[in-house]
């Protein structure tokens, strides 16, 4: 059965953002319209210059259109309040930077950690929490190490596992990938598209097509204008928050491969040629009773012999 359409999480409304006046005047972004729709995973590219950035501050409300509407959650950000939207900041929006913004002289967890002050947790419990998500990326044993003693890939997780510690709803990355490798960057990738899987929203700026097959939607950008929007998943596809994530298991045989597709609640135990799958709908057979008849089969025709 597939889902009802997903709600809309972000819209855009002829948003306008000019710098400069007469001769100098520029526009980073013109006229610009956009919906967003939760669990989306969109993809933005466009030559350098072209807003991309400057779309990414207005979503994560740092910065303000000139004219235009931004409507959050089905609410006109104008008519909000500066602390309502730093709350807000903290608690739904991660933000991922390409230079990762770690403070140098803190260590990992404590920059982890550090956007729980601004939402009130006691220093004990955003250790706890900091503790638990570096763990989550494989880095608790780095936990006190200094930024600079880490590589651009661990530096680039911490940033992640910074911007998660909120449980976000909404992730803005720009150029998450930008300073790493080739291997790190698909390290990263495959991160992001875990934590896209658990339903969160991700608007991703990128200069790099390959990664665009991570995407739902990509949207190229050319002069502060949407130039093409492609969508690569219906929104009915879309994953929610409490979805089991989908995971695709290939099976080998000798007469011919097998593919399954189960999900995350789903255990797949493969032993020699036998697959077994178990889950709370699927259960194995219980072979207890036919043990216990086959026994008492046995008793009675070794006492009638006797």
């Amino acid at each position: 059965m597939s889902k009802e359409k997903n709600e809309t999480i972000i819209e855009l409304k002829a948003v306008t953002k000019r710098y400069g006046f007469g001769d100098a005047e520029s526009f980073a972004l013109h006229n610009f319209d956009l919906i967003v729709k939760r669990g989306e995973f969109i993809m933005i590219m466009g030559p350098s210059g072209c807003g991309k950035t400057t779309l990414l501050n207005i979503i994560g409300l740092l910065d303000k259109p000139t004219t235009g509407e931004y409507l959050l959650n089905g609410k006109n950000v104008e008519h909000i309040s500066s602390r309502k939207k730093a709350h807000f900041r903290a608690k739904e929006i991660g933000f991922i930077f390409q230079n990762f913004n770690l403070i140098p002289n803190l260590s990992v967890i404590e920059n982890v950690s550090l956007p729980l002050i601004y939402s009130g947790y006691h220093k004990v419990r955003r250790l706890k929490k900091a503790d638990d998500i570096l763990e989550r990326f494989h880095l608790r044993e780095r936990e006190y190490y200094m930024p600079h003693q880490l590589s651009g890939g661990q530096q680039q997780r911490v940033a992640i596992s910074r911007s998660l510690i909120s449980a976000p709803s909404i992730i803005l990355a720009d150029e998450p990938t930008g300073n790493l490798d080739s291997r790190n960057s698909h390290i990263i990738m495959e991160e992001l598209r875990d934590i896209h899987a658990q339903g969160n929203t991700i608007i991703m700026v990128t200069h790099n097509p390959a990664l665009t097959t991570y995407a739902t939607r990509v949207i190229n950008m050319l002069d502060g204008e949407i130039d093409t929007d492609i969508k690569t998943v219906d929104d009915s596809e879309l994953p929610r928050p409490g979805d089991p994530e989908k995971i695709s298991v290939r099976i080998l045989s000798k007469k011919r491969p097998v593919e399954l597709e189960v999900d995350s609640k789903t255990k797949v135990v493969v032993s020699g040629q036998h697959v077994t799958i178990e889950n709370d709908k699927i259960k194995p057979k219980s072979t207890k009773k036919k043990t216990d008849n086959k026994a008492k089969k046995k008793h009675k025709a070794e006492k009638k012999e006797s």
